[in-house]
């Protein structure tokens, strides 16, 4: 055993610099702060490596846990210190492959505290041998003239060196890829209270948020990275899973109105440790503190940001802590993207905007919630209900707060979907991603909006930015195989369908889209298999059974198509008739005169313009009737 003397961790800079120990197969660089197994990297957090680095300085003994209180969280440090302590404890022994029953590092001696069992090395740095006074005037003098060659020798020495050490410096620099590109993890909570998940949740969206006003920077959305909560994988697998450079992670620890946030920087490629800071403050300040951690990550990777970009990033204004946190928890239930999720997360907002009628944020949530209750997924409310709700809370988002991109592109979701004003919808769209390049949503509805207008080569290389922001979600990887279909890329749409179901092969979308794409090229047999899961696995959605029914017909199964059709007509209610779905039936079926009725009936109850566009009416697209209810509803015949 090896017992240190001296400082721990945090105090080690002045006295122990450059000190490394080994035990077993691990190497611990108490100067960098890295841990390493047979010289790879491990992971391991700021406050596990300095409650380790305490257990190895104080090796053989036992360590309290009053000990390791004082010195690692002083008395003024705000954190739950049991939990904290556990926590850290629990991910060393993670890191080590070591096992609180039988340990090989880390032992617990029951109501004390813990104890450091392997053997310690140490290998300090090589230190400059003082001279010694008597040896020195014991030596006969040398001649001057030597005396300054040696001088000068040294000089040129220490000159060569120093350039050469520029030189390396200047290479590894070049050498060191730009970050163009990060993800930013789940923020681990640190309270002990699992219901307090809604906070560190909506502090990650806050700060994607914030990275991703970042032109020149790509930022992973929040349904992408929220896969990885809790996940093991190492660092380097997911970024490499995200195709990106660098990863941000970190903790979030809030007591009252107090919030503490810590993150840290690591290189996606190298799983090098590039970056780490902590900022605490009150609750009303959240906002300036997630700014702070923006601003210094884009110090860190040396992104160019433009004035607009520099301006909201030193804007944050105090928010009312009441109405942060109902904000917060009205995001946290609209994320969940179920009808139940949606009215939970509609209470929430309102009351956010009850305990602060200026917090433009709550109406921007209103207005999302309040759009998708309108959509026939969900069928909570009637697209007449829901859609001017919407609108009228977009309208007030952005009269708070002009800079909102959010509340710009769920305004612009409006007058797509629901005023059919797509002029004004395709300006909105464009504001917003311009004051928020990195909103998956505003890419992916903005690729809606220009295929309604049938610019497919455009709306396609929007629906590509939302993957690129947004890679493991699920419904952008859908909906860019069915624009390929729409733009009758076939193939294309059929592989993309393959690779969305490659990421869940239980998402019966998918199975649509790959069933419609089968249809297109006339692959029938396939067409009605895929199609056949997609109404089972989504729960008998009506566009899955109306492209079902559409290759019944195709396939001569007419009555099968027509029990199809019964059961939607039966299925109709005053929320939602499905009138457009029927009609797609009824077009396949060749009953022109019902399917136009069933248009008009649909364009009445205010339906979604997207329909029109869809493959399933091509059957009605030489009809004067159909070219008049494009032309009322605002779009063109191509």
């Amino acid at each position: 055993m090896v017992r240190f003397e001296g400082p721990v961790l945090r105090d080690m800079d002045q006295h122990q610099t450059g000190r490394r120990v080994s035990f077993g197969v691990f190497d611990m660089d108490l100067q960098s702060g890295e841990l390493r197994k047979h010289g790879l990297r491990i992971r391991l957090q700021r406050q596990p490596f300095e409650v380790l680095a305490l257990l190895i300085e104080r090796a053989g003994d036992v360590v309290s846990r009053e000990e390791l209180q004082q010195k690692l969280w002083p008395a003024n440090t705000f954190v739950d210190f049991d939990h904290g302590l556990n926590k850290a404890i629990n991910k060393i022994r993670d890191a080590l492959g070591d096992s609180a029953d039988t340990p090989r590092f880390v032992e617990t001696v029951a109501r004390r505290g813990y104890r450091f069992v392997a053997d310690v090395k140490v290998s300090a740095p090589a230190s400059v041998t003082p001279s010694n006074p008597a040896v020195d005037s014991a030596a006969p003098p040398e001649p001057r003239g030597r005396r300054w060659n040696w001088v000068a020798a040294a000089i040129l020495a220490v000159v060569f060196a120093t350039g050469a050490l520029a030189w390396v410096l200047r290479s590894v620099t070049r050498a060191q890829p730009a970050i163009r590109s990060l993800a930013v993890l789940p923020l681990e909570s640190l309270s002990s209270d699992p219901s307090q998940d809604y906070f560190a949740d909506g502090m990650t969206d806050e700060l994607i948020t914030e990275l991703g006003r970042i032109s020149a920077l790509r930022v992973i959305s929040r349904t992408s990275v929220m896969a990885y909560k809790h996940t093991r994988k190492p660092l380097r697998e997911i970024a490499r899973e995200l195709n990106v450079d660098a990863v941000v992670e970190g903790t979030v620890l809030r007591s009252g109105d107090v919030v503490r946030i810590t993150a840290q920087l690591i290189d996606g490629t190298s799983d090098r440790h590039l970056w780490s800071d902590s900022y605490q403050g009150e609750l009303r300040n959240t906002l300036t503190l997630q700014n702070s951690v923006a601003r210094a990550i884009a110090g860190q990777i040396r992104v160019n940001l433009n004035p607009q970009e520099q301006a909201a990033l030193h804007s944050a204004t105090a928010v009312n802590p009441a109405a942060y946190e109902s904000y917060l928890k009205g995001r946290y239930f609209w994320n969940k993207r179920t009808a139940n999720g949606l009215s939970t997360g509609l209470a929430y907002f309102n009351q956010a905007i009850e305990q602060d009628p200026t917090y433009a944020r709550a109406y921007s949530g209103l207005a999302d919630t309040y759009a998708l209750l309108g959509d026939w997924q969900y069928a909570v409310m009637t697209p007449k209900e829901a859609l001017p709700r919407a609108k009228d809370a977009a309208i007030k988002a952005i009269a708070l707060d002009p800079t909102l991109g959010e509340g710009h592109t769920s305004l612009a979701f409006c007058l797509d979907g629901f005023d059919w004003n797509f002029a004004e919808a395709g300006k909105e769209f464009e504001r917003a991603i311009g004051l928020n390049p990195g909103y998956a949503t505003g890419h992916h509805w903005y690729a809606w909006h220009l295929a309604l207008l049938q610019r497919y080569d455009e709306a396609l290389i929007e629906m590509r930015k939302a993957q690129s922001l947004d890679p493991l979600s699920l419904v952008i990887n859908a909906d860019l195989a069915e624009l390929l279909a729409l733009a009758h890329n076939e193939d294309q749409a059929i592989q993309q369908s393959r690779k969305t179901l490659e990421l869940d092969p239980a998402f019966g979308l998918a199975h649509n889209h790959l069933g419609q794409a089968y249809l297109q090229k006339h692959m029938i047999t396939e067409a009605i298999a895929e199609l056949q899961k997609a109404v089972a696995l989504s729960g008998s959605a009506p566009t899955c059974v109306a492209t079902l029914a559409r290759a019944y017909v195709a396939a001569g199964r007419t009555n099968e198509a027509i029990a199809l059709l019964d059961n939607l007509r039966q299925r109709s209610n005053p929320l939602h008739s499905y009138a457009s779905e029927v009609a797609v039936i009824y077009a396949a079926l060749g009953d022109r005169d019902q399917a136009m009725a069933w248009l008009e009936r649909g364009a009445a109850e205010r339906f979604n313009p997207g329909v029109l566009v869809r493959p399933g009416l091509d059957p009605l697209r030489s009809d004067p009737r159909f070219s008049d209810l494009l032309h009322r509803v605002g779009l063109e015949q191509r």
